[in-house]
């Protein structure tokens, strides 16, 4: 059994343009809050925070509607199009807004602009295992992962050259998006257009029904029948479900935790530069860029739950020894390294583990299960960490996510279902090797 490389790569264009979105996302609008309408730091960072907000409602919603959806070219795709047309039309727009509008008008525009982007999501990630057999699932989210890498790359050498700043006769530079904007909604209606042109959704997904997802009929099924005959978790894949999530949302707590307060962190407690904070979380996104792969070939020989336990206990120890640094040295660096590696190793496994539990018309339900908790986490981390930071110490910082992710491991242990691995191969496909 192979995994479909070039399928994959084109069915992550979706989350590629997704990621150089939420880059721009992230980069443009606090500046936009602070510099255009002067917002303080407390609006901004509610603003901010609406996008996880609206995900917690929207991505659940979205991902079961799609599950549901039944058209000529298939169940994802009409969201997928949909919602990448309307997103680009926002942004579009939103230059204009900025330049023109006041902020309630801006606030509308960028409210409708995230539920835009919000209808896509789940279907698009869901897309993946749809047309990726079960035990290769892992393999596929490294491939996916890497494609969202992409689009934050393009985003941000975008951000390096199309951003006009012009200075205004008080002295102050005023900065231009709009070719920003363009550049990445232009990106996004290529990304689905290729996708569109080139995967027969219907087509791919009846393929992995014809053949089970690769899943040999002889094991153990995940689903029981009740009494109306409808199909649902079995007890024991549920405990399963409901532990993997808890999971998911404790190791975002710590993760995120990190990643949102570290700049200030390493800049009050070590005295460095904003620019040498910024290079440790450079170093473990390109950490977990490089170990995407790898780790996705790895699993599928030992297993998702064995990666994402040593991965876990890898994220804890490096957190724990940063706590103990009392001044930043060359070995943040193999520290954060370490981080990205770790983080790949969770992030790659934990989503496939949480759709295996699906049946395939439900794999979209899954997928906003997933992401439900997930922007849950990195909703409420912040305020909590946040606490800690101004009311304790920034000592805390550390000891708080290395302690979150230290849950994650005890909710893991508990997981006994969604550790699909690939059958052992016979005859002469023993010796063909897997691209």
């Amino acid at each position: 059994m192979k995994l479909n490389t070039k399928r994959t790569c084109l069915v992550g264009l979706a989350f590629l343009s997704i990621c150089a979105f939420w880059n721009l996302y992230d980069f443009v609008i606090p500046l936009v809050l602070k510099n255009t309408y002067h917002l303080g730091d407390t609006w901004s960072g509610v603003v901010m925070a609406m996008d996880n907000v609206l995900a917690l409602f929207l991505l659940p919603v979205f991902g079961a509607l799609s599950d549901k959806a039944n058209t000529r070219v298939g169940r994802r795709m009409p969201f997928i199009l949909g919602g990448t047309a309307a997103a680009a039309a926002l942004m579009l727009a939103l230059p204009i807004v900025i330049r023109d509008g006041t902020l309630p008008v801006f606030l509308v525009c960028l409210g409708l602009l995230l539920v835009a982007m919000g209808t896509y999501r789940s279907p698009a990630v869901a897309l993946m295992p749809d047309v990726t057999p079960k035990p290769l699932r892992s393999k596929g989210n490294a491939i996916i992962n890497l494609m969202g890498a992409v689009g934050g790359v393009f985003a941000l050498l975008l951000i390096k050259v199309a951003v006009v700043r012009t200075e205004l006769p008080d002295g102050t530079v005023a900065s231009d998006y709009t070719y920003l904007f363009v550049g990445v909604a232009a990106l996004m209606v290529v990304c689905a257009f290729v996708l569109w042109r080139t995967v027969n959704e219907r087509a791919c997904v009846a393929e992995m029904e014809a053949m089970n997802y690769g899943v040999d009929p002889s094991e153990e099924t995940v689903t029981t029948t009740d009494a109306d005959g409808k199909k649902k978790l079995h007890p024991a894949a549920l405990r399963s479900l409901i532990f993997i999530l808890c999971s998911v949302a404790f190791w975002f707590m710590g993760y995120n935790a990190v990643t949102s307060a570290f700049s200030k962190y390493a800049t009050t407690v070590w005295g460095v530069s904003e620019g040498a904070a910024a290079n440790c979380l450079l170093v473990a996104t390109v950490g977990a860029i490089v170990s995407y792969w790898p780790v996705g070939q790895l699993s599928s020989k030992i297993g998702r739950k064995k990666m994402i336990l040593c991965g876990v206990t890898l994220l804890a120890a490096c957190f724990l020894v940063s706590g103990l640094m009392k001044e930043m040295t060359a070995l943040m660096y193999v520290g954060f390294a370490l981080v990205g590696l770790a983080w790949a190793s969770i992030n790659v496994n934990s989503f496939p583990m949480v759709v295996e539990l699906a049946q395939g018309s439900d794999t979209g339900k899954y997928t906003g299960y997933y992401y439900t908790f997930s922007m849950a986490a990195q909703t409420l981390t912040p305020i909590l960490s946040g606490y800690l930071l101004e009311h304790v110490g920034y000592h805390t910082l550390f000891p708080y996510a290395a302690g979150m992710v230290a849950l994650s491991f005890v909710t893991m242990c508990f997981v006994h279902h969604g550790d699909s691995k690939p059958a052992p191969k016979k005859g002469l496909e023993a010796l063909d090797v897997d691209d």
